[in-house]
This record gives structure tokens, C-alpha cells and sequence, in this order.
């Protein structure tokens, strides 16, 4: 009868015999003996201290390296000013410059370790498509961008208004632009989305026309408040003779005839003039008899 702990022979055993399991035993204890661990310590030492080595090197070389690639972008930075490049498109290219050397370390310094970059490539192109699935959103901001620098709706500098923002263009860079508000408020607004909505772009023409409304009583004479209007336009020398300034009946409202002041001014005017005017036409209207309605409600009292 076979044994139950021997299976055929074809098979290897569940359990091997003590006497097998006594040699094998020896046979292990004999190689432990017979090491030489200070051949082994030297080898361990050998082998750490060129992980170190190389460790040591790709924190130099990243180190060199991020220090070339900002003199090279102070660099760019010069020749895009001397060869008078739009500032828009300068910030642009910088920051493509920044990261393509920034991505050229890296593999360098992945390749220093001791890492196949080869691999890292073959995994990244393999990658590339689910990653720009995942990133849609992302690369149509890249592609935004893009667009707006060659259809240059707006550069650096420029006052815009758009997606519900209003401030200057303070850069355009790859994936979003950044305005900053009047009140000193940084936004950063997608391109995608600001590269396809309307943009308000109040740089691009040198001149501005610059509207103040006037409300005056009923039974006011307009023409004595358009005399004192047109003398404090000639009296400020920001406000342009041509195209001609001109104050106009605007509308008859309910308590109160409007008045529309034109002026057209500088750009750079603009909101110095409507506050300067807004705060003469106050102080000086009243001094000659016009007088600025404000709502007021009539109550009767019935007695029963």
C-alpha cells in the first residue's frame, strides 16, 4: 500500500522525508558558513555608495540646470525685446520655452539615476491619448490660447471686459489669462471660454467718448444749462474739439428732463474726465438756478 504522504511519481511529494528534509538543512547551514561576508559588506558598500554617487550628480544637474534655463529665459527675454515682439506673444513663448527645457531636466535627470528613458517615453506616448481624453478641458485652454495670440483680440496692457470681468490684461499664458481688476483683484479666466466669448476691448481705439447724464427739473431752462455744461467742457483741456462735444435732450422721464453730455477724450482720460465733470456740473448747475429733481412721494390724509 502506498504511503499517504507519497504521492505518485510523477508528483512531488506533499512532505519529504526526514532524512531529505535533514540534508537539505545541512546543506543550507554549509553555504551560511562558507560565506564570505566581508566580500559581501564591500560589495553592499560599493554598490551604496554609487546609488549615492549617482543621487549626488542628478541633484547637481538639476540644480545646474535650473539655473541655465533662467539665464537662457532672461536670455529669450532680451532678444524678444530687441527684435520688438508683441508682449502677449513674448509671455507666450516663454512660458512654452519654460516648460519644454523644464521636461528635457527631467529626463536627464531620470536618466542619471540609472532610469531607462526609453521606457518612460514609450510609456508616455502610449499614455498620451488617454491623458488628453482626461485633459480636454485643458488642452482646448492650450488651444484658446493659441488663437487668441494669432487673432489677437486683446494684448498685454489692454482694458477688456469679458466673461463678467473687467480689468487689464495682465498676461496671457498657456492655459489662461490674467486680468487684474481696478481695485487690484488678480482673476484668471480660461481661454477656451474667453478665446470664444465677446470681449469688450476699451485699448484698441486711442480715443474714447466719455457720456455724463444730467437730470434737471421740469420748468428748468435747458438752454441756460447746456451754456453752463459746454463752458466747463471748453474749460478742461483733456476734453477734444473734434469730434465735437455736444449736450442733448435725452429723455423726458417722469420728475426730471435728462440730459446727454458727449465729450470725446484721450484714453487714458477717460475716468479722470466723467468724475471731474460729474462733480463741476453739481457744484456749478445749482449756482445758476438748475436744480436736480430727486424722487419725492405726495401723501393725502383723508379725515372721515
Amino acid at each position: 500500500m502506498i504511503p499517504l504522504l507519497i504521492q505518485s511519481e510523477a508528483a512531488e511529494p506533499l512532505m519529504l522525508p526526514d532524512s531529505v528534509q535533514r540534508a537539505q538543512f545541512i546543506e543550507a547551514v554549509t553555504k551560511i558558513t562558507n560565506t564570505d561576508y566581508r566580500q559581501l559588506l564591500v560589495n553592499l558598500a560599493d554598490e551604496a555608495m554609487w546609488v549615492v554617487l549617482k543621487i549626488v550628480l542628478a541633484l547637481v544637474i538639476w540644480g545646474v540646470g535650473r539655473w541655465v534655463i533662467r539665464k537662457l529665459l532672461v536670455m529669450l527675454d532680451k532678444l524678444f525685446m530687441r527684435r520688438k515682439i508683441d508682449d502677449s506673444l513674448r509671455s507666450f513663448l516663454r512660458n512654452m520655452a519654460n516648460v519644454a527645457m523644464t521636461l528635457m531636466l527631467i529626463l536627464s535627470v531620470v536618466q542619471t539615476l540609472g532610469v531607462n528613458i526609453t521606457s518612460i517615453l514609450a510609456l508616455f506616448a502610449s499614455a498620451t491619448l488617454a491623458i488628453g481624453m482626461a485633459l480636454s478641458g485643458t488642452m482646448q485652454n492650450f488651444a484658446g490660447g493659441v488663437m487668441i495670440l494669432l487673432l489677437k483680440p486683446y494684448r498685454v496692457g489692454d482694458y477688456i471686459s469679458a466673461q463678467g470681468q473687467s480689468g487689464t490684461v495682465k498676461e496671457i499664458m498657456l492655459f489662461s489669462t490674467c486680468i487684474e481688476t481696478p481695485d487690484k483683484q488678480t482673476i484668471y479666466i480660461p481661454n477656451s471660454s474667453i478665446s470664444t466669448a465677446i470681449i469688450d476691448n476699451y485699448s484698441v481705439s486711442d480715443l474714447r467718448r466719455a457720456d455724463v447724464s444730467v437730470s434737471i427739473s421740469y420748468g428748468d431752462d435747458v438752454d441756460v444749462a447746456r451754456a453752463e455744461i459746454m463752458a466747463l467742457i471748453k474749460a478742461d483741456s483733456r476734453i477734444l474739439s473734434e469730434p465735437e462735444p455736444v449736450v442733448i435732450v435725452s429723455a423726458l422721464a417722469e420728475s426730471s428732463v435728462t440730459l446727454a453730455v458727449r465729450m470725446w477724450v484721450k484714453n487714458g482720460d477717460y475716468w479722470g474726465v466723467i468724475g471731474d465733470m460729474n462733480e463741476r456740473i453739481y457744484k456749478t448747475l445749482p449756482e445758476k438756478g438748475i436744480r436736480f429733481p430727486f424722487p419725492q412721494l405726495d401723501v393725502h390724509v383723508h379725515n372721515k
